[in-house]
């Protein structure tokens, strides 16, 4: 058992050091609404609006780990790594000003890739606000549209309520993040202890429809008279638990299945009806055959830009049947024919009874045939390319050999995201940890922080390129400090990749302000006292990724690879799907 597992076992937990009736802080009575909650990891920062809070934690460090990061935004994103791979809701402390604008990048990519977190700052006394007093900023404005729910609490009574009602909201119906604001003297002030009560309901919010059982039959009905269907997975597969539910749903309809950049990981990689992934850089198969199946099934996603490509080019032919948790997705983008308003999970239970047992090998064959083509031109080039510089494809398919699709992978965003997204066989749901509609650099680093925390037994690997992984480079130190095993795999291209690549297909090869000049990866990670090692030769690469996987503690590998290496499949922008690239344009 390494350090952070013996770190982070369950405390014994009292809910009280007081009886009921004795005075306590509104600080201490945040510390132990949290712990009623459940929470046992904090990822945060102090200052002196949340100071009080920070006094309390002191006392309760037998029941609450709190992981001091190196900058908010870092708090907030490990956040999100230990809620996306635990699917328990994360938390994370900052201070008032400064400290919970740092929060405000995390909370926009929870709320689009429906992540639950809450979120607790600190705030300048009540009699203090709107003066414009020292760090005083309007936290609650400022994140509104980034939130599922926030709040401001000036007194201590109302802290208990506002914590179980932001814990409710984060995890239930579509999951998001939560802001709960505590003024400085609602945190000093002495109230009675009370028992803590979970929330259990919001009489004006319901967060899980009810399935309308006749939704279900119109969808069975065009699902059993398709010739060509074809399921679209996205995360809510994932967030609903319905990975079982899918693959049985496939197998009896048998109905061939892509998954969307989030929603890798909720089918497996090697079934057979598996077909690839979607998207700008996804599959070919999967992007071209969506404008000939006859009935389009999108159950837990949105039909977001990088899946639709141009929208006046999307499936015309197709009858759309949408499933989704959130009303406000279905007919925002892609109209329906049947819409299922409903949680993943319930509306695929419900379809199994209805949908009649069926087979389309031909038309699952199709898809293979083209992912061949897409293999033959592509994939095996990446997998096994003839001389030159080390290539992205390689590097992730060797991780996806040595891990057997198993471990828990945490992107950054960029080229390196996508051909990990490609080549990467994930195995397990909650395995695919990336920022999705946000796309926010800087987002791995922390966030395969948070993951280990969330899955302490998992191998995790953090992929990250150059330009992402020194936004949040400072991160390391709390890795140092807490000796935290993650595996740390930086692919070098001494390139922001994926703007250069836009730059070099349609902007001529001008290649403005995206070539980095970094510094040395290797010194930096030994200062931390990281077992670190570069690579930039194939016949040392193998070895390298065994030993990085291998190693007990954290660990640091840098693959240096070509400077001007696509990723290829691509959708262009203004195209449709079905107009992929294989290879660059003839200019």
């Amino acid at each position: 058992m390494d350090a952070l597992q013996t770190k982070i076992e369950p405390p014994q937990k009292t809910v009280a050091h007081k009886k009921s009736g004795e005075k306590i802080s509104g600080s201490e009575t945040l510390l132990r609404c949290l712990i009623a909650e459940e929470v046992e990891t904090i990822f945060g920062y102090p200052g002196g609006a949340i100071m009080p809070v920070y006094d309390a934690l002191y006392s309760y460090a037998d029941k609450l780990t709190h992981i001091l990061v190196r900058h908010e935004q870092g708090a907030v994103h490990a956040a999100q790594g230990f809620a996306r791979v635990s699917g328990k809701v994360g938390v994370a402390l900052a201070t008032s000003g400064p400290g919970a604008t740092n929060l405000v990048t995390g909370l926009a990519d929870a709320l689009i890739d429906s992540t639950p977190i809450v979120c607790i700052t600190g705030q300048v006394f009540a009699h203090l606000l709107g003066t414009d007093a020292f760090q005083e900023i309007d936290v609650i404005n400022t994140t509104i549209p980034l939130t599922k729910w926030n709040v401001q609490v000036t007194e201590a009574k109302d802290i208990a309520p506002a914590i179980a009602k932001a814990f409710y909201i984060a995890r239930t119906g579509r999951p998001g993040p939560v802001l709960v604001d505590i003024t400085k003297n609602a945190q000093n002030e002495m109230i009675d202890f009370l028992e803590y009560k979970k929330c259990e309901g919001i009489r004006t919010y319901k967060p899980k429809p009810i399935l309308q059982q006749s939704e279900v039959v119109a969808a069975a009905q065009l699902i059993n008279e398709a010739k060509k269907p074809y399921i679209l997975a996205g995360q809510g597969i994932l967030l609903s638990g319905a990975t079982k539910e899918l693959i049985a749903f496939s197998e009896k309809a048998g109905i061939p299945i892509a998954c969307t950049l989030l929603g890798l990981g909720g089918f497996p990689t090697d079934h057979p009806n598996y077909v690839g992934y979607l998207g700008m850089h996804g599959n070919y198969g999967p992007n071209v055959l969506t404008n000939e199946c006859d009935v389009l099934i999108g159950i837990g996603m949105r039909f977001d830009d990088r899946v639709t490509g141009n929208v006046n080019k999307y499936a015309k032919q197709a009858k759309i049947i949408h499933i989704d948790i959130d009303k406000a997705e279905i007919n925002k983008i892609i109209q329906s024919h049947v819409s299922v308003h409903a949680d993943a999970k319930e509306a695929l239970t419900a379809l199994l009874e209805k949908c009649n047992p069926n087979k389309h090998e031909g038309w699952i064959q199709k898809f293979h045939g083209l992912n061949d083509i897409e293999n033959e031109k592509i994939i095996q080039k990446e997998f096994n390319p003839k001389g030159g510089s080390l290539v992205m494809g390689e590097v992730v398919h060797l991780l996806s050999e040595f891990t057997n699709g198993e471990a828990v992978i945490v992107t950054d965003v960029g080229q390196h995201q996508m051909t990990t997204s490609r080549y990467y066989q994930y195995k397990n749901p909650r395995t695919n940890i990336t920022s999705g509609g946000a796309g926010t650099m800087g987002f791995a680093l922390p966030a395969s922080i948070g993951a280990k925390y969330g899955a302490p037994t998992k191998q995790v690997v953090a992929v990250i390129g150059d330009g992402g992984y020194q936004m949040t480079i400072q991160e390391l130190g709390t890795i140092m400090q807490y000796k935290i095993p993650v595996k740390i795999l930086v692919l070098n291209n001494n390139f922001l990749g994926m703007v250069r690549q836009w730059q070099e297909l349609f902007h001529s090869k001008r290649y403005s302000f995206t070539e980095m000049e970094n510094p040395n990866f290797i010194k930096i990670a030994e200062a931390y006292g990281i077992t670190a090692k570069k690579v930039e030769q194939r016949e040392h690469l193998a070895e390298s990724i065994k030993e990085m996987l291998d190693a007990k503690g954290t660990y640091f590998l840098e693959v240096v690879v070509g400077k001007e290496d696509n990723v290829f499949p691509m959708v262009p922008a203004g195209a449709g799907v079905g107009e992929i690239l294989l290879e660059a344009p003839k200019l």
